[in-house]
């Protein structure tokens, strides 16, 4: 797919994604949705990107939805010139949330990712970034769950995302004002992991990537990834231990669980051989996919 909204650049195994309409504050449309999707899509079956780093052009992460069609900007209906033709009930793709989409795009991929927030995130500029695995943060940052303040609701699934990463109260209260705050304010309640001078901030996203291209397998990292943000919904921790043990046996057979031990008792750095593309497990995937309705 040919990018415009957005920038895809891999070096030494680290594709940076860069939302780049620095003009409209790379604010998100629909378009900008597409490309998202695409791209985590073709990550997730490169083996040349190990990580991702996503970050804004410009001064701005993303300054929300693209408010240029007014007061209808959030009217399907209207947007579309559908109106009464759709029935939802018989088409309830239809009106899935694009924020969504991606956000449960960013969930599925089987890569790390680090958002390096650069500048404000609003709207979807900051729900978009909760599927994330990592996020930091520039001085310059500020964030905002400004939907309450637009007539909406939280969006991009973020009902479900937004609580498990500060919990629930912090969650309520960031929703219900729709303020915007700080980067020292989003640090506090356990939204990024740290704040970064603007120049330093993609150093150090660039940082804990390479620490973990250069140290793991890139098998276990992705199997990692599904397994603890898939248990985050398990009604038992007993869910966790038949995957924990499946994997722990396939893993323990192959090629990259003896570099690792043969790695670390030879004192040397690992070489693991195994690719995500085509060495997964047998058993992966191991959840069945949710159908919308």
């Amino acid at each position: 797919m040919k990018y415009e909204t957005i920038k895809y650049e891999v070096e030494s195994n680290i594709l940076t994604l860069t939302l780049n309409r620095p003009e409209k504050l790379n604010a998100f449309t629909g378009q900008m949705m597409d490309e998202l999707i695409s791209a985590f899509d073709e990550a997730g079956r490169d083996d040349d990107v190990r990580v991702i780093i996503v970050t804004g052009e410009g001064r701005g992460f993303c300054a929300g939805a693209d408010l240029s069609s007014g007061s209808n900007t959030f009217n399907r209906d209207v947007r579309n010139n559908k109106g009464d033709e759709v029935d939802h009930k018989k088409d309830p793709e239809w009106m899935r949330d694009g924020g969504g989409k991606t956000t449960l795009s960013i969930f599925d991929c089987p890569k790390p990712i680090i958002a390096a927030i650069n500048g404000p995130a609003v709207g979807v500029g900051v729900t978009m970034t909760l599927p994330m695995d990592i996020r930091l943060a520039s001085e310059d940052a500020k964030f905002g769950f400004v939907f309450a303040r637009r007539g909406l609701v939280p969006e991009a699934a973020s009902s479900w995302f937004l609580p498990r990463l500060v919990g629930i109260s912090k969650a309520l209260e960031w929703t219900y004002s729709g303020k915007v705050f700080s980067a020292l304010e989003a640090k506090q309640g356990g939204l990024i992991r740290s704040i970064h001078s603007p120049d330093e901030l993609l150093e150090e996203a660039r940082s804990i990537a390479n620490e973990i291209i250069q140290n793991t397998s890139s098998i276990s990292v992705s199997l990692t990834r599904q397994m603890l943000w898939k248990m985050l919904g398990a009604d038992h921790p007993m869910e966790a231990h038949k995957v924990d043990s499946r994997f722990i046996y396939e893993l323990g057979r192959g090629d990259d669980a003896k570099e690792g031990v043969n790695s670390f008792l030879e004192k040397r750095s690992p070489n693991f051989p195994n690719k995500v593309s085509k060495d997964m497990p047998e058993h992966y995937p191991w959840w069945e996919e949710k159908k919308f309705t």
